[in-house]
């Protein structure tokens, strides 16, 4: 069977540089060939990536793939590893029905689906104890980045209450083929020692996500929904409105805020 042909639509840059292939294999950790670890290739395209995960004895491989010409392929061409692999839509797939109660996943994720893949893992992040994946170098900062600067936002604080999350090298857009326009990076997230927020969870990812939608915008004028509902539920005189917001937390913008400070603030605005 002839290459697969690369589909715009599924935002596919199929990697082929085998070097890199080959330490994005190796910079996911393993069990033991005693007791492997399970590992989930979401996205295997042509299977650069596969067949370096399929030398290991210390992973059993399975994968997820929804393009039907790259399933065909690999079956063509790793015919022992086809009974592990799935056709379908990862961001449809119930993967604790799937594949257990422990699993690692790894990726050259799809530009146009990276950040819905991550709110997907977040979903499962007591089931994913690491992820080790390839997306847009942009993104990728983004994710790692502390607090203070303007790359720092919702993907950064959400991911990084749950995992540590580690920027380990860049890779060139000569690496893909058709090659990205922009440069991609490998990250790998390890899950942290934090069993709870200690505060709503719902009410954390809204916060994030109300605070960064009007970036520039200090907490008082972003959030001004959250603290009024909360002011209404509790009958508060103007006075009092006026004695929350005095709160020098509101005088900051998102980007300010490490986790803890909006843990902080979610259980300010409960």
């Amino acid at each position: 069977m002839a290459e697969v042909r690369a589909k715009k639509a599924l935002g596919q840059h199929f990697l082929t540089d085998l070097n890199i292939a080959r330490k994005i294999a190796t910079s996911l950790s393993g069990g033991s060939a005693e007791a492997p670890d399970k590992v989930l290739e979401v996205g295997c395209g042509m299977g650069v990536l596969t067949q370096f995960l399929l030398q290991r004895d210390d992973v059993v491989t399975y994968g997820a793939e929804i393009d039907t010409e790259s399933v065909e392929y690999l079956h063509n061409h790793y015919p022992k590893f086809a009974p592990r692999l799935t056709e379908g839509d990862f961001l449809k797939m119930d993967l604790r029905a799937e594949y257990g109660d422990r699993l690692k996943i790894i990726g050259n994720f799809p530009y146009n689906i990276s950040s819905q893949i991550f709110f997907k893992i977040l979903d499962y992040k007591e089931q994913v104890p690491q992820v080790v994946c390839m997306i847009q170098k942009e993104v990728a900062e983004r994710i790692a980045e502390k607090p203070g600067t303007k790359t720092y936002g919702i993907l950064s604080v959400l991911l990084q209450a749950w995992y540590d999350i580690e920027y380990l090298f860049t890779v060139g857009e000569g690496a893909f083929n058709p090659p990205p326009k922009v440069k991609s990076a490998v990250i790998r997230l390890v899950r942290n020692q934090r069993t709870e927020l200690g505060c709503d969870e719902t009410l954390f990812k809204t916060v994030v996500k109300t605070g960064f939608n009007q970036r520039r915008k200090t907490l008082r004028n972003s959030l001004k929904p959250l603290i009024r509902a909360k002011a209404d539920r509790l009958g508060w005189s103007e006075e009092q409105l006026a004695e929350f917001v005095a709160d020098p937390v509101f005088e900051l913008r998102p980007e300010r805020l490490s986790v803890e400070d909006f843990i902080a603030l979610t259980i300010k605005l409960a």
